[in-house]
């Protein structure tokens, strides 16, 4: 985007005032809500703002959250920018991290940091083939891309299902889950690194992934703004038919930006599993891949702004944890709704105050002056 825009709006205006104002509004909603219940609202949110960063360990908790949203973010920003609406992170992040897994199960022993780059290729790979899928199905047969993601996400779910209860399984247990990795296997959590050098640090979930996604973000900015491939793919976001007369292919376009869009997806199977569940297991996306459109949203499809709106939604995850533990009148349920309004604000209403701040904003234009002797 512009700095202003195609309605003329400063860029802090629309990166950063508008969000801004979109999560306030959220916040005051869920103010009234927590209010309605018979609970304080500015103690309810003390809450959750002391529980997500007042101490090391929500700190810490926040930044995980936030690390798998930002892969999922990316991978909705990428395929944004192509001109199309990937609804399917959530199943693409399944299919992902199955790929991690079986990868890691075929790597007993080997040391962690050679079975690393093996871990995101093999996540990368299989999220890639399950986006691919759709994207072939809308370039080459018309199939609509939000239509078949949300259908491939049941699927991903079904499969994960039969493949953990009847194939996967560690024989003689109860639940589906797979043998562990080996030991040697397990990304390093921060505390553990921070305390390498010195650094004391609560223990939390957070692990070496944190810099596998800002890397990610790192590498989808120079993609999209400074290579031919990035510049083809937004042409054909833009205008298809422009795109072909400029002797780009859209059909591959798309498949591509689908395959590169299921890849970012499918890398929070990294975080999840090789940093911190050291298994395969079901329902690890947790929603996240959901929650990465809301996201993507917040932060224009740009990585510099998926980052703060990743922190933020980590942080809501968190503080709605230690909000439950601080108010027991207030349910699990409740901190859904809180979670869910911030999501409607930050993406289906977030242009609800754009005009407004476009009568604010928008610069007058400058009187012509008069001529000489007039």
């Amino acid at each position: 985007m512009s700095a202003g825009g195609s309605d003329n709006l400063p860029w802090w205006v629309t990166g950063l005032l508008l969000p801004a104002i979109n999560v306030g509004l959220a916040l005051a909603v869920s103010a009234l809500v927590i209010l309605a219940i018979g609970e304080d609202p500015l103690g309810a949110l003390g809450s959750m703002l002391r529980g997500a960063l007042g101490t090391g360990e929500g700190i810490g908790y926040t930044l995980y959250y936030a690390t798998s949203l930002i892969f999922t973010a990316l991978a909705v920003a990428i395929a944004f920018h192509g001109g199309l609406f990937n609804i399917g992170g959530e199943g693409q992040a399944y299919i992902g991290g199955l790929g991690v897994g079986l990868v890691l199960l075929s790597l007993p022993g080997w040391p962690w940091w050679a079975a690393l780059p093996l871990s995101v290729l093999g996540g990368a790979a299989f999220g890639a083939l399950w986006a691919a899928i759709p994207g072939w199905l809308q370039a080459y047969r018309g199939s609509h891309i939000v239509i078949t993601t949300i259908m491939f996400n049941f699927i991903a779910s079904s499969l994960m299902v039969y493949l953990m209860v009847n194939v996967l399984i560690k024989p003689g247990q109860m639940s589906p889950e797979s043998e562990a990795f080996s030991a040697s296997l397990f990304l390093p959590m921060m505390a553990d690194m921070m305390a390498g050098i010195g650094i004391e640090m609560a223990a939390s979930p957070l692990n070496f992934s944190l810099f596998l996604a800002l890397l990610a973000c790192v590498a989808v900015w120079a993609f999209i703004w400074h290579t031919r491939w990035g510049f083809a793919l937004r042409a054909t976001g833009a205008n298809e038919n422009a795109a072909l007369y400029a002797g780009i292919d859209p059909k591959r376009v798309i498949v591509v930006t689908m395959a590169l869009s299921g890849a970012l997806a499918g890398l929070l199977g990294v975080n999840e599993l090789h940093g911190v569940q050291h298994r395969l297991m079901l329902n690890f996306p947790a929603g996240l891949g959901f929650t990465g459109i809301a996201v993507a949203l917040m932060g224009r499809n740009h990585p510099a702004g998926i980052i703060p709106a990743a922190l933020l939604f980590g942080a809501l995850y968190q503080g709605g944890t230690e909000l439950v533990f601080d108010y027991p009148t207030i349910s699990r349920e409740l901190v859904v709704v809180i979670q869910g309004v911030v999501i409607l604000f930050a993406g289906a209403l977030e242009h609800m105050f754009r005009p407004a701040l476009v009568r604010l904003f928008s610069r007058r234009p400058v009187a012509a002056s008069k001529p000489a002797g007039a």
